[in-house]
């Protein structure tokens, strides 16, 4: 292709859809079909550059795609998207895997939590809170939301370790499907609320000072494609997560941590699509943004992942340990006492984005020194 060819081509894409966010997904998934599951150093310095290459692409189109569409159905479409294509993977690996991942699913669900509730919304409100000293978001989304998620942890990750009707901190049969289906109940309840009953609560709160939220919408086309391309990233970040992991496994060994840190990394970098998209809302004074990405994920990550699991459940071949232990549930309970603090009030400063961040500090220490 020539350079006055390149040149035209260039010069007929939108501006919603710089060039680097087309090659970025195509790269990231060209090179999870081309790379397979092996390599040296060089491969997967390759592989992390093309992570952080379609993490950045995924925030872009996801901003496109809310731009569109408004919020907070872009928070929605973000967080169901991640959380779908993590479902996908995480009852691929148990499906394929062996005893060792009848606990993938609650070690994934409760390292989710534990980052969206401390990590994202505790970096969000110090760099947010540093920048613009008091955040503003509506306590009318935020606090049902948060209520939603306490509950949907509790019923789904600490109950199984009560119950008595099957031994250790696993469900029956009949207790896994009805667990799936109350998650399931929740959390088309709050979609619903959300998205139809009172989306005006989920809206950002006015005196953003973003220039993005007052420009001309994308076009329906520049949009589907900003979708699709968003799909691909997805798929591409949570394929490259996948490559990494067995160098991630390594590296915990080496260090003679548990093998629930591997959950931890894996979902932590699942996570950053999220985690930058929640950041740049909150740099640009859109807090409510922030939390409708980080307590949305938080709650489709268990809102699909159990009762996926439940409907499942059959095909695994060892059962299904959703329990925590007394040292998570611990954090778990002070996760959410210290978050009702944060998001009862409609403001917040960099003090309660330092608490959540110590918080997250500790539950990353203790995930390698239990």
């Amino acid at each position: 292709m020539s350079a006055t060819t390149t040149s035209s081509f260039l010069s007929r894409l939108p501006a919603a859809l710089p060039l680097w966010t087309l090659l970025a997904p195509v790269a990231a998934v060209g090179a999870l079909l081309g790379l397979g599951g092996g390599g040296g150093w060089l491969v997967l310095s390759l592989v992390s550059v093309l992570l952080i290459a379609a993490v950045l692409a995924a925030v872009h189109h996801a901003e496109v795609v809310a731009h569109r569409v408004g919020e907070p159905y872009g928070s929605l479409v973000l967080a169901v998207a991640v959380t779908v294509i993590e479902v996908a993977l995480i009852v691929s690996l148990m499906l394929a895997g062996g005893e060792t991942t009848n606990t993938l699913a609650r070690d994934t669900v409760f390292s989710a939590i534990m980052i969206v509730c401390n990590g994202v919304l505790g970096l969000c409100i110090l760099v947010g809170g540093w920048k613009h000293q008091v955040l503003r978001f509506r306590v009318d989304g935020t606090s049902p939301t948060l209520a939603v998620l306490a509950a949907l942890s509790v019923l789904t990750l600490v109950l199984p370790a009560f119950t008595t009707s099957s031994p250790g901190p696993t469900f029956t049969r009949s207790q896994l499907f009805f667990a799936g289906a109350v998650s399931l109940v929740l959390y088309g309840a709050f979609v619903f609320v959300q998205a139809v009953r009172h989306r005006d609560y989920f809206l950002p709160v006015t005196g953003a000072d973003d220039q993005h939220t007052h420009a001309e919408p994308p076009s329906n086309r520049v949009a589907l494609v900003s979708l699709a391309l968003l799909m691909a990233c997805l798929v591409g970040v949570v394929g490259l997560a996948k490559l990494l992991a067995p160098t991630i496994e390594k590296a915990v060994s080496s260090i003679g941590a548990p093998p629930s840190l591997v959950g931890v990394i894996v979902a932590l970098l699942v996570l950053l699509p999220e985690t930058v998209a929640a950041v740049r809302a909150a740099l640009h004074n859109r807090l409510q943004t922030s939390l409708n990405l980080a307590l949305g994920s938080g709650l489709a990550s268990i809102g699909l992942t159990i009762p996926t699991v439940a409907v499942l459940s059959p095909l695994f071949p060892h059962s299904l340990v959703l329990g925590l232990s007394p040292l998570s549930m611990v954090l778990l309970f002070l996760t959410f006492i210290v978050g009702g603090l944060t998001l009862g009030g409609g403001r917040a400063t960099v003090l309660q984005g330092a608490v959540h961040m110590v918080v997250f500090v500790v539950f990353l220490f203790l995930a390698v020194i239990p």
